[in-house]
């Protein structure tokens, strides 16, 4: 089945549902039953193409990579808390962080740290931002969005080192090979990382917002009662929480598992590219497998650390109990990327590429092209909620209408890069958002609803930027 509007209708019913009941999870599952159901056409078949898609995107390496790195690291969050970690660094940081604007100011300075990976950053400073919140009573959704903000608007705008690099250089010297530009894809590259208009905006909106001065909404009562309910959903995990809030501070317990864990990704991502045939260091990092090696990372630290705790007389038993509790703090995160990988697939198979693809067609004029699809990737993107999905699927179809039309080449792969950047901030299915509100435990649809009214300010920018910017060049 191919070329078809069908492939539309799981997506739809996904967000639909998941704006009425305020949950992602069931909504996920009946859009995968309805996508499989389509294509197969049979309704007991379809069921079994559902429990396919799942299957497959269990034996694909990368998402397994992914799974594993999120449950290792959720599982080293839960023993560094047993251990006093998070405790002792939290009432440190308690000590010289007083204020909104000093919290938000710290999330901006551990970015070079930190600015790898969004999935690493998030999960590597979210358990020590949630601390703080509670500790000064802030508004997860505001904090939330500037760890946001600050991980995927910088990381897509950096040229080396990072766990885009690799791919996006990738996919442009897929799209412009046999084109006699004179430049290298990485030059193309560079010069596109300038039109990333909605990144470049969000980062400057997301500056603003840390040093405006705060003010007291009305918000913040429905922020406060959203999180009594939360507590009040999780009375059963009561008895973790009053032996967690009777650690002994450990500070060093959380500084050495953090510097293990940075250091050993920094080497092996080194090592790695170098392996893969690097020469100098930014090609390494860019050339690196760094999903691979952020999970190896993570692998190693955990060894040490409980080889480092155990010395320092954590009881060996708490530890891996802990260890456990914090790994399965990271199912729901883990299960819904599971579903919405599987969704993806469906969508394909239903020809959703190929049915966006042919619906644009190649009539629009030179000046519209870079923001037409920004426009148009930046909505399929909040529909899959994957930057490097909207990237893969709109990287060939943006710079073959770029060819066809006259249009400047950068400026469309800066427009494709700066739509899949919108998805992955705002969706309600992007691993950012998802994970963000798994760890700071707010409510995933209301946090997407939140991030929207800001991200669209930046969307309609940038997609009047494109069409300027176009009219220049």
């Amino acid at each position: 089945m191919n070329q078809t509007w069908l492939s539309l209708i799981p997506f739809i019913i996904v967000i639909a549902m998941s704006i009425w009941l305020k949950n992602i999870l069931p909504s996920l599952v009946i859009g995968i039953l309805v996508g499989s159901i389509i294509v197969s056409a049979n309704l007991l078949v379809g069921m079994e193409q559902a429990v396919s898609y799942i299957v497959t995107t269990l034996s694909d390496a990368t998402n397994i990579k992914i799974i594993g790195f999120l449950y290792l690291f959720g599982g080293l969050v839960g023993m560094m808390n047993i251990a006093g970690g998070i405790k002792g660094f939290s009432e440190w940081a308690g000590t010289k962080i007083r204020t909104e604007r000093g919290l938000l100011i710290f999330i901006w300075l551990t970015l070079p740290f930190t600015f790898m990976m969004p999935m690493f950053r998030i999960m590597m400073i979210g358990p020590i931002i949630k601390s703080l919140i509670k500790k000064m009573n802030l508004s997860k959704q505001k904090v939330g969005m500037t760890l946001d903000i600050s991980t995927e608007s910088i990381i897509v705008l950096l040229p080396v080192a990072t766990a885009f690099v690799g791919f996006m250089v990738s996919l442009v010297e897929g799209g412009i090979s046999g084109l006699n530009l004179g430049m290298s894809p990485y030059e193309v590259f560079l010069l596109s990382i300038l039109f990333n208009f909605y990144a470049i905006i969000m980062l400057i909106i997301g500056i603003v917002q840390t040093f405006w001065k705060p003010r007291k909404t009305k918000q913040r009562g429905n922020q406060e009662q959203k999180d009594l309910e939360q507590e009040e959903h999780e009375y059963h995990r009561m008895g973790i929480k009053k032996e967690l809030s009777l650690v002994k501070a450990q500070p060093w317990h959380l500084i050495v598992p953090v510097f293990l864990l940075l250091s050993l990704s920094l080497s092996l991502l080194w090592q790695n590219g170098v392996a893969q045939g690097a020469e100098t260091i930014f090609e390494a990092f860019s050339m690196a497998d760094a999903t691979f090696v952020m999970l190896l990372a993570v692998f190693i630290t955990l060894i040490l650390t409980y080889v480092f705790y155990v010395v320092r007389r954590v009881k060996m038993n708490e530890i891996l109990y802990h260890f456990y509790d914090g790994g399965n703090q990271m199912m729901e995160a883990i299960s819904l990327l599971i579903l919405i990988w599987a969704l993806t697939l469906a969508a394909e198979d239903l020809g959703f590429s190929e049915f966006i693809s042919n619906s644009l067609g190649s009539f629009l004029p030179a000046y519209l092209t870079p923001a037409a699809i920004f426009v148009l990737g930046s909505v399929v993107g909040y529909f899959i909620g994957s930057s490097w999905g909207t990237w893969g699927l709109f990287m060939p179809l943006g710079i073959t209408l770029a060819v066809a039309t006259g249009a400047s080449i950068p400026l469309t792969v800066g427009a494709v890069f700066a739509s899949g950047a919108f998805g992955a901030l705002t969706s309600p299915l992007g691993d950012t958002t998802i994970t963000t509100a798994s760890i700071l435990d707010m409510d995933l649809i209301d946090y997407a609803r939140y991030k929207l009214k800001v991200s669209t300010i930046g969307g309609v920018i940038a997609a009047v930027l494109f069409v300027v910017s176009a009219l220049f060049l």
